[in-house]
């Protein structure tokens, strides 16, 4: 099971189908992430 979590505030995202254990950082839609640095 793979997981894509928000860089920024490490909210969960989504989940995708994976032999192994996997997590991507992605950027989420409800928060305004590019805004903070």
């Amino acid at each position: 099971m793979g997981t894509i979590v928000c860089q920024t505030c490490n909210a969960t995202i989504d989940h995708f189908e994976d032999e192994k254990v996997t997590v991507l950082y992605g950027q989420c839609c409800t928060c305004d992430c590019e805004d903070e640095e």
